[in-house]
């Protein structure tokens, strides 16, 4: 009798929320009823986690399960020109490994030609970020980011906005993609989905761990892998007058982590200087979001592993290289922004010999990982 009520009530909401269009990733309901009867379904071959030392273990979305079917199926997705709606991007155009998975653009262009206003981040070690994109506050997750240039308008990136339907038919018809599909969401009878793609294109990305640099292997150990000019410069970057390591500390060199062992989430955003000029809306940063004038100019510091790969720098993409950098913060900052009341408190001048200045720079090139930058695992299968 009560199986017979639960199955009653699930088939209600189920037609109920497909009369108010809730349907719309056309995914089966059968998982909705097995976690209703409290019945597990199989995911596939769960992914396991191959971690530099140190790392810790990353946090993933209870529902959505790393598995190797979804990573290879995000692969796939990630490199397909398909996503876009002119077929002549994918997330990889912005997105290159060679460049830490960045593209070496002052700002990237869209499959249509328009400029973003911002330098597209790299993704090393992306499952770590607390917060996505230079400063929204309100992006957790990786499958919610995805959205973001599939169906964006402003600007337009992959300009699929409300061409789901063609994006799942041009994927539906091809048929190694229905056996990934398949593979990677077997309890769903009909895996096609935006939902199921944007959880497989995280779970690839998830996959992006970047912890096998000069300076890692100095760290375990390898007393020969930096040169006397980056043991300077790690010195200083870890020391009290450059002060560095304050926004770009721990073991992904930035002031944001999340990982299993999290415990408290303390989300970040710094102004650093820059000219207010830099600081016009669309790029206000977190003003964007709050609309207080005390947070525009304010982004979340990015990760400097593989930074010598990642230039132009800054989240308008307006420093050139890392010499620059470390220039802008010894005068502390640029133009007016040495006098901006929303500087952070770390950002002050202080003072550097030209040689200091380079040993810095050989430090940063030390973050790089080519190992990560040549991997098999994330190359383009095309």
């Amino acid at each position: 009798m009560n199986r017979y009520i639960i199955f009653s009530l699930f088939f209600f909401l189920y037609f109920q929320c497909a009369q108010l269009g809730l349907e719309k990733e056309k995914s089966s309901g059968s998982e909705g009823l097995y976690l209703l009867l409290g019945t597990s379904t199989s995911e596939g071959t769960p992914y396991v986690w191959d971690l530099p030392a140190g790392f810790p273990t990353p946090k993933v979305p209870s529902d959505n399960p790393i598995t190797l079917e979804k990573v290879e199926l995000g692969k796939f997705l990630f490199y397909d020109i398909r996503l876009s709606e002119n077929e002549t991007q994918s997330c990889g155009s912005c997105h290159k490994q060679e460049n830490a998975f960045t593209d070496g653009q002052t700002v990237s262009l869209g499959s249509t030609g328009q400029s973003h206003p911002r330098n597209a981040q790299h993704i090393s070690n992306v499952v770590y970020n607390l917060r996505q994109t230079w400063a929204n506050p309100l992006l957790k997750k990786l499958e919610d980011q995805a959205r973001v240039p599939m169906f964006g308008d402003n600007p337009v990136e992959l300009g699929m906005k409300d061409r789901e339907d063609l994006l799942l038919e041009r994927l539906s018809n091809d048929p190694d993609y229905t056996s990934k599909f398949k593979a990677a969401f077997p309890s769903d009878q009909n895996p096609f989905s935006i939902l199921n793609i944007t959880k497989a294109l995280s779970s690839f990305q998830r996959t992006f761990i970047s912890g096998n640099s000069a300076y890692d292997r100095y760290q375990a150990g390898d007393f020969t892998a930096l040169s006397a000019s980056a043991i300077r410069g790690k010195n200083l970057f870890f020391g009290e007058r450059a002060e560095c390591f304050h926004c770009h500390g721990g073991f992904n060199f930035t002031d944001t982590i999340l990982h299993t062992g999290t415990v408290f989430e303390e989300v970040t955003f710094h102004n650093n200087g820059l000219d207010s000029s830099r600081f016009v809306s669309p790029n206000g940063g977190l003003y964007e979001f709050t609309f207080q004038e005390s947070d525009r100019g304010k982004f979340r510091a990015p990760s400097l592993r593989n930074v010598d790969l990642t230039a132009p720098y800054m989240h308008d993409g307006s420093i050139p290289d890392l010499l620059s950098v470390i220039n802008h913060y010894v005068n502390g900052g640029s133009g007016d922004g040495t006098n901006n009341p929303n500087r952070d408190v770390f950002v002050r001048s202080f003072s550097l010999s030209e040689s200091e200045k380079q040993d810095l720079v050989e430090f940063l090139k030390s973050l790089t990982d080519t190992e990560f930058t040549t991997n098999p695992k994330f190359q383009d299968p095309f």
